[in-house]
């Protein structure tokens, strides 16, 4: 596929002829890849399917939970404790190694959340979330009314206190730290930019500001700002028209990595850490990068 460079930066990060390789297809709208390095296998949710599935190089995909609520992101903390975001249920919960499942964010003052939807976890445990209204769609979801009136970003201290970071995005969508953690960068998929804040020691975030913005115009299937990722030199991966948008810490806009689908989500994965992986649609990309994913505490673990 096409690498639309918009400065010589950008092939410092990935080769021009690299290859995108389809690994596994045929699903109804995939979202939330996650690596497991002991397993070295993939995970990903197919939402409107309600499946969660396993990827792995010797076994392809398989199905890994089903029902899954309609799970969408994922991640690890720094013991393979699973984070989901749910749509059915609106609600942030984690699965243990074991399978030990435990709700950990539902309702914020006693009203329903609306349906989680990214989700980060610090190095000291600390853990970030989007609240959009998407799963609150019939394709994607359980199709109800709001409980609040605000779609915001969300934070779990270590001692388990819900805190709510800001409530004035349109819709609070993929989210992602910077390599030293001093900065939370997260997208407002109506209003097509990313927003970076600073991050406090306690956790809590303060001076936002606009990093980058006409990521496409907004409109869902045209290709919206959704999950993002950061690499180990802090240029931020976003997904975007015709594919992978490309910025460097300054919010200059290197260039695009161009999708054979729709893209929704990426994350890091593979032995090295330098495997793109793609959440396309109908469909699991892969393509290798010159440089390594931003080191988080679950990709230290071997």
């Amino acid at each position: 596929m096409p690498i639309e460079a918009n400065s010589p930066a950008l092939l410092e990060l990935i080769d021009e002829a690299a290859p995108v390789e389809q690994l596994c297809t045929g699903f109804q709208f995939v979202e939330g890849p996650i690596w497991n390095p002991k397993e070295q296998c993939l995970y990903f949710s197919d939402i409107p399917a309600g499946i969660r599935y396993r990827w792995h190089p010797a076994t392809g995909a398989t199905e890994a939970r089903n029902p899954s609520n309609r799970g969408n992101g994922m991640t690890y903390d720094g013991t393979l404790n699973l984070y989901i975001c749910e749509h059915n249920t609106s609600s942030l919960v984690r699965e243990s190694p074991s399978g030990e499942r435990q709700i950990v964010a539902s309702h914020w003052q006693g009203k329903e959340l609306n349906s989680p939807n990214d989700v980060v976890v610090r190095s000291d445990n600390s853990v970030y979330f989007s609240d959009p209204a998407y799963g609150r769609l019939a394709a994607v979801g359980i199709e109800r009314a709001q409980d609040l009136s605000f779609q915001g970003l969300f934070r779990v201290s270590p001692d388990g206190q819900l805190h709510l970071e800001a409530d004035d995005f349109g819709q609070t969508n993929g989210l992602c730290f910077s390599p030293d953690e001093k900065l939370l960068y997260v997208d407002d998929s109506p209003r097509a930019h990313i927003r970076v804040f600073d991050v406090a020691p306690d956790g809590s975030l303060s001076n936002s500001r606009i990093l980058a913005q006409n990521i496409g115009d907004g409109e869902l299937w045209h290709g919206i700002v959704d999950g993002m990722k950061c690499d180990e030199r802090g240029n931020i991966y976003v997904t975007g028209p015709r594919g992978v948008w490309v910025f460097n810490p300054a919010g200059e806009h290197l260039g695009v990595i161009h999708m054979p689908e729709h893209i929704a989500n990426l994350n890091w994965g593979g032995p090295l850490w330098d495997d793109l992986y793609c959440a396309c649609h109908t469909s699991i990309y892969r393509v290798k990068m010159k440089v390594r994913g931003n080191p988080v505490a679950y990709m230290k673990i071997r």
